[in-house]
C-alpha cells in the first residue's frame, strides 16, 4: 500500500454510519419537538372566579379556562334554542385548599351558599350536559364577553355526589 492510497483511505469519510446517525437524531429531534409542542398545547390550567375577574379587561375576548361552582337557581335551558345560561362560584384553585376546607363537595357548598362569593354569569349554546345540577363544579373552556358574561364554548360538570364520603 503506498502512502497515497493510505492517505485516501483516511480522508475518507464513513458516508454510512453518519447518515444513520443524522437520520437518527432528525428523527429524535422531530419527537421530542412534537412532545413539548403536544403537551403544551393541552396543558392549559383554569382560572377560578376571582383570577378572571382580577385580569379585569386584559381577560375580554382571550381563550380561557374557568372553574367555579353553578348555582343551581340560576340555571336556565332553552332546549329549543340549545342555550344554558347559569351562574358559578368561586372556588378554590388549589388542592391543598379544597383538601383544607373539608374536600370538594365541601367547598362547592359553602361556595355556592356564600352571598360574598365572587359570581361569573355564563352563556352556552349546546345540548344540556347530564351532570348539569346546583353544586356541581363547572370547568369551562371560552371567553369573557366585553358585557361580563362568559361565552363557553365547551363545559365539563363533576357531579358533587360522587365526592360524598
Amino acid at each position: 500500500m503506498t502512502s497515497q492510497t493510505k492517505n485516501t483511505l483516511l480522508a475518507r469519510p464513513r458516508t454510512g454510519r453518519t447518515k444513520f446517525l443524522l437520520g437518527g437524531l432528525l428523527i429524535l429531534g422531530a419527537v421530542v419537538y412534537l412532545i413539548v409542542t403536544g403537551t403544551a398545547a393541552t396543558a392549559q390550567y383554569f382560572l377560578t372566579v376571582e383570577e378572571l375577574r382580577a385580569k379585569g379587561t386584559a381577560a375580554v375576548g382571550k381563550n380561557v379556562r374557568v372553574s367555579g361552582a353553578l348555582v343551581g337557581e340560576t340555571m336556565r335551558y332553552d332546549a329549543e334554542a340549545l342555550e344554558l345560561t347559569f351562574v358559578v362560584a368561586n372556588v378554590p384553585g388549589m388542592q391543598k385548599e379544597i383538601d383544607a376546607a373539608g374536600g370538594l363537595k365541601a367547598v362547592l357548598t359553602r361556595a355556592v351558599n356564600d352571598p360574598n362569593a365572587a359570581r361569573l354569569a355564563v352563556h352556552y349554546v349546546g345540548p344540556k350536559p347530564d351532570l348539569a345540577r346546583p353544586e356541581a363544579q363547572a370547568i369551562m373552556d371560552g371567553q369573557l364577553g366585553e358585557d361580563g358574561v362568559f361565552h363557553a364554548d365547551t363545559l365539563l360538570f363533576k357531579c358533587p355526589t360522587r365526592y360524598e364520603d
